[in-house]
This record gives structure tokens, sequence and C-alpha cells, in this order.
């Protein structure tokens, strides 16, 4: 098990590596830049003449090539991936086809670089936990080792794309595994860390934002994290709900093959794309923005609900991506707007706006979720800001009580339960 863990970690690690490669690739090739979400209305240098305007096209010529691909090579590529990865280790004994992981790279590179307002964060993990699959369908491995083999491809992933060991290990022990026993912890840090260690060699080890530092003003800035953590919460929950509900209309709407539904939405994706370019992609570099104070509250709710908005369209037509980062990205803007509104009304007492904006991440993360442990640890990893790290588990605590409170399901496994899966009353399969 040590030897397998290790190769998985090692796969997934080369597997993010590759996979980053490919998203920059096709959106330097849709769209001309690196990240094209702070570019303003930049014209793409190689079509001059259609100004902004190609932003429009951008995600109708991306669904038509990633469109028929996932339609004909392996469908579960579709959407956000992690309740695909969650449903096979409950229910299926960890076993995910190997074309997953190929299929699932393009689809959603495709997606992503073609102006999809997704995160690559989903989509490495399907990547990492099919490696980890196959590779226990290739030395026979019994049920439970399979499923432990698939967690380790997942927190491969996610410890090289985020630059976060700990991160993937306990976003695998929390949302995949479901358990936290000493043995399969062990097999899960050793992978982790492997996959980082390929990562951080290929891909720096530079934070995920460089930020000031952040110190606690006043005691009573907790009162302000607290009734953050609560907002969080809530809006963590209706992410979740505008996700479903969008994806529910455009089932509606459509009556054509589903091959050619991502070519067809993408032409409401690329108007959307034209009105606020800052949703073309992940969009890190607006996110960095906004914690860093560069947007002004009523355009930092705007790019919040604009990033519901176009993450739902994203997987609504048929797109494939991940919601991880849009989870972060609507919790940044939310944290940001709430400090700087608390700024303008408590003068001298609240401290930097930046801290609410960091807070705001992990909360609505953990409230769309339910994975405390995880966004603790990743909000921790990714900004190397430990001057915030109590005001930030008071949040996510009771972003999580919230989102339990007001939902029975989080943003991955009301994906299931709307296909009649309840993951809690799931009957795992056995060895026998």
């Amino acid at each position: 098990m040590l030897a397998l863990a290790l190769t998985i970690g090692a796969g997934a690690g080369l597997g993010a590596v590759a996979f980053r490669w490919l998203v920059l690739t096709f959106t330097r090739v849709f769209s001309g830049h690196d990240d094209y979400s702070d570019a303003g209305h930049a014209a793409h240098p190689w079509l001059p003449g259609l100004g902004p305007w190609f932003v429009v096209a951008a995600p109708v010529v991306a669904g038509l090539l990633y469109g028929p691909l996932v339609h004909a090579f392996a469908r579960e590529a579709r959407g956000h991936g992690v309740p695909e990865v969650m449903d096979a280790v409950a229910r299926r004994g960890g076993r995910i086809r190997p074309q997953v992981a190929v299929v699932k790279a393009l689809a959603s590179a495709l997606c992503i670089g073609g102006g999809g307002s997704v995160g690559r964060e989903g989509p490495i993990v399907q990547i990492g936990s099919a490696l980890g699959s196959t590779l226990a369908r290739l030395v026979r491995s019994d049920v439970e080792h399979t499923r432990l083999m698939v967690a380790c491809g997942a927190a491969g992933g996610i410890a090289a794309t985020f630059n976060a060991p700990l991160a993937g290990v306990f976003f695998a022990m929390e949302l995949i595994l479901v358990d936290f026993a000493a043995r399969s912890f062990g097999m899960v840090v050793i992978s982790s860390v492997t996959a980082s260690v390929i990562g951080r060699a290929i891909l720096g080890n530079d934070p995920f934002l460089t930020l000031p530092e952040f110190r606690v003003e006043h005691v009573s800035e907790y009162l302000l994290f607290a009734l953050l953590g609560v907002l969080a919460g809530l809006v963590g929950v209706g992410f979740t709900r505008a996700l479903y509900a969008i994806e529910d209309a455009c089932d509606a709407v459509w009556r054509g093959p589903e091959w050619l539904r991502p070519a067809v939405g993408g032409i409401v994706l690329g108007l959307l794309l034209l009105a606020l370019p800052e949703m073309y992609g992940v969009g890190y570099p607006v996110l960095g923005n906004g914690v860093a104070g560069a947007y002004t509250v009523g355009f930092l709710v705007v790019l919040l609900l604009a990033k519901v908005v176009a993450t739902s369209l994203t997987i609504g037509i048929g797109g494939s991506g991940g919601v991880f980062a849009p989870s972060l990205f609507i919790g940044a803007m939310l944290g940001a707007a709430f400090g700087q509104s608390a700024q303008a009304l408590l003068p001298g007492v609240v401290g930097a706006a930046g801290a609410y904006g960091l807070i705001g991440m992990g909360a609505v993360f953990a409230g769309a979720a339910r994975a405390p442990i995880t966004a603790v640890v990743i909000m921790f990893e990714l900004t190397g800001e430990y001057t915030i790290i109590l005001p930030l588990m008071a949040a996510i605590v009771l972003a999580t009580g919230i989102s339990h409170l007001v939902s029975a399901d989080s943003i991955y496994t009301l994906k299931l339960r709307r296909r009649g899966v309840d993951l809690a009353a799931a009957v795992p399969v056995t060895s026998g």
C-alpha cells in the first residue's frame, strides 16, 4: 500500500500539472491571454477586428469540442466531478472508468479555457480519483483498498493543484472517505505529500495570495466575524440552490441533442462574459483584487451575484468544471463587501477589509460543501496567513451550522439526491 500510495500521488501530481498546462494553453488559444478575467474588455490579439466580441464565440467553439467528447466517451465527466467520486466510493466500491481521467481533463480544460466560469479543483479530484481506481483494478485490490486508493488520488490532485498538502488530506478524508481511520490517514498523507512535492518542483512554491499581515483590531470584531459566518452560510446554501435551479431551467428549455447543448448554451454564457469579462474562467486574479480592496462595495456585490449565475449557467449548459473555486470567489466578494461596509460604519474599530474577504472565502465554501475542517486548513495553506485563524474558525463553524439548519444537503450531496441517491443510506459494496 505504501508503494501504491506513492505511485498514485506521483500520478496525481503529474496529472494536476498537465491539467493546469492544458487550461493555460486553451485559455491562450481562446482569449489570447494567460487569464482574461482581469484583462478588461481587451480584444483577442489574433482577432483585433472583433474587439471584445470574440468572447461570445469562445464558449460556443469550446462547447462544439467538448460536448461531443463527453457525450461519446464519458458522460460522467459532465458537471463538477466530486459527487461522482463520492458516489463511486460509497456505492460502487471505488470503481471509476479509466477513460474518465482523459475525458475530464480535456473537457474541463476546454470549458475553462473557452470562458466557462468554473474551477479546476473538481476536475483534478475526478482525474486523480480515476487514476487511483485504475491502478487498484490493475493490481486487483479489494473494495476497501480500492476506496482508499481513490481517496489517495483525490488528495493528491487537490494537494498539487492548490499547493496545499494538508488540505488535500482533509478533503479526501472528510468528503470522499468520510472516515478518519489512522491507517487510511497515513496512506492519504503519503499520496498528498508526494503529489505536492511534484507540484511544487514544477509549478513553484508561491502562495495562492500574497497579502499584508492582518490582525484583529478590537475584540468586538469577533461579533462581526460571527455575523459574516452566518451570512456566508446562507450565501453558500443560496449558491447551491441557484446552481441546481438554473440547471433545471436549462434542462426544461433544451430540446436538442445533448452533445450540442454546451455550444448553443455558450451563446448565452458568451453574452454574459461580454458584459462582465471578470467572469471568464476561474477568475483568481479578480478574487485577489477583491480581497486587496480594488473594487467598490457595489461592484463586489455585482461580481458575487454574477459568479453565482455564470457558474450555474456553465454547469447547466453541460459544462465541465468544479464549484470549489467559485465558492471561494463568491466568499471573497461577500467578505470584502462586508468588511468595507463595516469599516464605513465603524471607523477605528474594524481592521482591514481583506481579512473579512479571506474569512468569507472559507466560510462560504464551508456553507456550500459542509467541510469545515477542509475549509479551515485550506484557507491557512492557500494564504499562509495564521493571524486570522481564530476568527476564521469561528466563522466557518457558524457557516456550517447555518447551512445544516436551512438545508438537508451540501452542494455535492444534493446532486446525488436529485438522482435518487442518498449517501447516508447507501449500502456499501463489499468484497464478497
